[in-house]
């Protein structure tokens, strides 16, 4: 996997940017590159003077920043790199830094199911190509700890393959679309049922 731009385990850091409309802000940054507050309130239908607070909000942590041209209320923000990586809520040092990664992990999960039900819902608006290209995937298996994290690896590696093309518009290929791939590979616990 590419190195995310920031590590995170402040938790003022975190709890910055666990907030869905600021996690809106930074993901829409990230995807279509510079925005003014405007062009982001009129994409996530919100307010112009909402989007200025929460991008200043953002920019206190270093999450955005100003980006060339324009002035006062028109002026672009733009995101400073590609990227976060934070501790899980079991291994981040202090109980806030713990209640603080929780929370930013579950807006981003949250975030990511509310896009794969749209994604369903508007399924039957697409052509029959993308239709039979979706796929979802649910799977339990029995694994080692080197194994799992071997699994892990090796998808990581095949979504790697086309991340350049995020910030490299040249490199998309014609009727490219944005997809999202989300995964996780994580021991999981059912009841009664005990390790081999």
């Amino acid at each position: 996997m590419p190195t995310p731009h920031r590590r995170l385990s402040d938790p003022r850091e975190l709890n910055a940017l666990a907030h869905p409309v600021r996690m809106a802000i930074v993901e829409l940054l990230s995807i279509s590159g510079p925005l003014t507050a405007t062009e982001l309130a009129d994409r996530l239908d919100e307010t112009p003077a909402n989007c200025s607070w929460h991008l200043r909000k953002l920019a206190q942590h270093g999450f955005v920043e100003e980006a060339e041209g324009g002035k006062g209320r028109q002026r672009p923000w733009k995101v400073p790199g590609l990227g976060f990586r934070w501790d899980d809520e079991h291994s981040t040092a202090s109980i806030d830094g713990r209640r603080a990664a929780q929370a930013l992990s579950e807006v981003t999960m949250g975030r990511a199911m509310d896009r794969l039900r749209e994604s369903q819902q508007r399924a039957p608006e697409e052509s029959e190509e993308w239709r039979a290209a979706h796929s979802n995937t649910e799977m339990v298996a029995w694994l080692t700890a080197d194994e799992l994290k071997e699994m892990n690896e090796a998808i990581n590696a095949v979504l790697d393959r086309f991340v350049e093309r995020l910030t490299e518009p040249q490199q998309r290929p014609p009727g490219a679309r944005p997809c999202e791939f989300v995964a996780w590979g994580v021991l999981t616990y059912f009841p009664g049922v005990e390790p081999a």
